[in-house]
C-alpha cells in the first residue's frame, strides 16, 4: 500500500526584509511550511542563510496593483501581513499604510487567501489613542474590509537583539546614569520577547480556533518604563539610573531627545515614543488558552537580548526595513569623483572580508578620530551620525546600515557599494571594486575604492571642496588599512572558524531565541 505524501501548505510571508518577518521566515521553514516572500526589493534577501532553501520562493512585488499581486500569491493557503511604516509623518504615513492594507486586502480575496495573520500594536482604544496605535488598528481594520479572516495579534514593546525598542532602551540605559525624562516613564507597558512573538505568529497557523480572532500577546510582567530601565541597567551591570519624569516635554521633544542620544531616527523615535504614553497590557488570557506559553520575563528577555548583541548574534535589525533609495540619476548634473587603487597580495576572498569590516566596532581603519567627528556634526542637524553601528561584526547584506551608510550594492568578493543617508547638500556614493592585480605588480588583488558625490546647488559644490584636502588621510588610510588586515591572514583565519548559520532545529530554539 503507498503511502500519502503531504503536501507541505504555502503561506505567503510580507515584510520578510523587516525585523519579525526575517527571524519568522526560516522557522515557518522548520515547521514544514513553504514560504514565498513578498518583497519590495529581493536583493535584500540575497545573504540570508535560509534564502537557498529550495522551498522558499522570492516574489517581487510593491502591492502598487491588486490584481497582478493576486495572481503572484495565487497558490497560498496563508498569509502574513508584516508590513507597516513608521518613517512617515502624521495623516501622510497613515494614508499610505492603510492604502497599502486595503490593496493587499483586496488581492488576498482574488487569490483565495484562506487567512490573514497581522502583526499590529496592543494598546486601549481611546480618544488619546497615539498616531503610531492609531495607525495599527486602521490596517487591520482594512484587511477585515474584504472578507478574508484575519488573525491579529496585538503585541506591545518587543524586546530581542536588535529590535527599536530594545536598541532604545540599552542606548539610553548606557549612555545615561542621569535621566530628566517624560512623564511616560510612569505608564505601564507589558514587554514581550522576539522568541515568544515568533512562536505565536508560527502556531496560530496549526491553530484554527485562533482564525478572524484578535489576540493580545504579552510577557509575564507588567512593569512602567522606569522600572524597565533599572532591570536593563542591572542586566548590564551598571549602576542604578537616577531617573527624573517631568511633564512639560512633549512627544516632539521626546522623540529629539530619543534620536539624539541613540541610534534611532528622529520620526521613528516619535512614533515609539507616542506609544509609549498610552498603557499597553494584555486584558486577557485568551492567547494562553488557545496557545499555551511559559513566555519569558523581561529581565531574561533582555539578558538573552543582550548576550546575543555582545556576541554579534544580531539576526535581524531595525535599520535594514524600508524601502531603498534608488541610484541618483547621474547624468543629471555634475559627479564629483575621487578614485583610488590599492595592490594586495592577498585573495579577493580576503580582501572583500576586509572591506567589509568597516563601520561599527572596527570603525574605518584610518582617521577615525575624524568619521566621529563628522557622525557629531552630523547627529547635531537630526541625521544618523555613527550610533547607528552595524548588525554583525563582519558580514554585511543588502539594505543594511553602516554608520550612516546602506548597503546599496552587493556582489560577493567583488563589490560592495555604500550610500550616504548623512545630512548632505547632495548624494554622496563610496564604492570598492575588486578586480586580479596585473601580473606586474606581484599582487592578488587589486582593490579600486571610488567616492562619488552629486551636489545639490552651491552648497554642494562648497561641501565636496570643504571635504576634499581631508580624502588624503581618510581614503588612504583606508587603503592601507584594508591591505593590512587582508595580508594578514587574520581574515582567512575569521572566515574558516566563522559558524555557519543554520535555521532552529525545533521548536526548543524557538523558546531560547532572543
Amino acid at each position: 500500500m503507498s503511502k500519502t505524501v503531504r503536501v507541505p501548505e504555502r503561506v505567503l510571508l510580507t515584510g520578510a526584509t523587516g525585523y519579525v518577518g526575517g527571524r519568522l521566515a526560516p522557522r515557518l521553514l522548520e515547521q514544514g511550511y513553504e514560504v514565498v516572500c513578498l518583497v519590495r526589493e529581493p536583493r535584500k534577501l540575497a545573504e540570508r542563510p535560509w534564502r537557498d532553501d529550495p522551498r522558499v520562493t522570492i516574489v517581487a512585488d510593491d502591492l502598487s496593483d491588486p490584481a497582478a499581486t493576486a495572481e503572484k500569491i495565487r497558490g497560498c493557503r496563508h498569509a502574513y501581513y508584516l508590513i507597516h511604516s513608521m518613517g512617515g509623518r502624521g495623516d501622510d504615513y497613515r494614508a499610505k499604510d492603510r492604502r497599502l492594507a486595503e490593496d493587499f486586502a483586496q488581492a488576498a480575496a482574488a487569490a483565495d487567501i484562506q487567512r490573514i495573520v497581522y502583526l499590529g500594536g496592543l494598546g486601549e482604544m481611546g480618544d488619546g489613542l497615539s498616531e503610531h496605535l492609531t495607525s495599527r488598528r486602521e490596517v487591520e481594520h482594512a484587511l477585515r474590509a474584504t472578507g478574508v479572516p484575519v488573525t491579529a495579534l496585538r503585541a506591545a514593546m518587543i524586546i530581542g537583539s536588535g529590535s527599536a525598542s530594545f536598541e532604545i532602551l540599552r542606548y539610553l540605559v548606557e549612555r545615561l546614569p542621569v535621566m530628566i525624562t517624560p512623564k511616560w516613564v510612569k505608564t505601564e507597558c507589558q514587554p514581550v520577547a522576539i522568541a515568544d512573538v515568533l512562536h505565536w505568529l508560527v502556531t496560530c497557523l496549526a491553530t484554527p480556533e485562533t482564525t478572524g480572532r484578535t489576540l493580545e500577546i504579552g510577557g509575564p510582567d507588567v512593569l512602567t518604563y522606569r522600572e524597565l530601565m533599572q532591570v536593563a541597567a542591572e542586566e548590564l551591570q551598571l549602576n542604578r539610573r537616577v531617573i527624573m519624569p517631568v511633564p512639560v516635554l512633549t512627544p516632539r521633544l521626546s522623540s529629539a531627545w530619543i534620536s539624539l542620544v541613540t541610534p534611532v531616527d528622529f520620526r521613528l523615535a516619535r512614533a515609539l515614543a507616542e506609544g509609549l504614553k498610552n498603557r499597553v497590557v494584555v486584558t486577557n488570557d485568551a492567547t494562553q488558552k488557545l496557545m499555551p506559553r511559559d513566555a519569558l520575563g523581561v529581565r531574561e528577555s533582555i539578558r538573552r537580548a543582550i548576550a546575543r548583541t555582545h556576541g554579534g548574534q544580531v539576526e535581524t535589525r531595525w535599520s535594514a526595513a524600508g524601502p531603498i533609495p534608488g541610484d541618483p540619476d547621474w547624468a543629471g548634473g555634475r559627479v564629483f569623483t575621487d578614485r583610488r587603487t590599492c595592490d594586495i597580495d592577498a585573495p579577493a576572498a580576503d580582501v572583500f572580508a576586509a572591506v567589509c569590516r568597516v563601520g561599527g566596532g572596527h570603525g574605518w581603519y584610518a582617521a577615525d578620530v575624524l568619521w566621529r567627528i563628522r557622525g557629531w556634526m552630523d547627529q547635531a542637524v537630526g541625521g544618523p551620525g555613527l550610533r547607528r553601528g552595524r548588525r554583525h561584526p563582519e558580514l554585511v547584506e543588502f539594505g543594511e546600515a553602516l554608520d550612516f551608510w546602506r548597503v546599496v550594492g552587493l556582489q560577493r568578493n567583488k563589490s560592495l557599494r555604500l550610500r550616504a543617508e548623512m545630512k548632505l547638500p547632495g548624494v554622496a556614493r563610496l564604492e570598492f571594486e575588486l578586480e586580479p592585480a596585473p601580473a606586474e605588480t606581484q599582487a592578488q588583488t587589486r582593490l579600486t575604492m571610488t567616492a562619488r558625490f552629486a551636489p545639490r546647488g552651491l552648497a554642494g559644490i562648497a561641501y565636496w571642496y570643504a571635504v576634499l584636502p581631508f580624502h588624503a588621510v581618510v581614503f588612504n588610510g583606508m587603503l592601507k588599512g584594508i591591505r593590512r588586515a587582508a595580508e594578514s591572514g587574520e581574515m582567512t583565519e575569521s572566515t574558516e572558524t566563522r559558524p555557519a548559520a543554520a535555521p532552529p532545529a525545533s521548536d526548543h530554539a524557538l523558546a531560547s531565541h532572543s
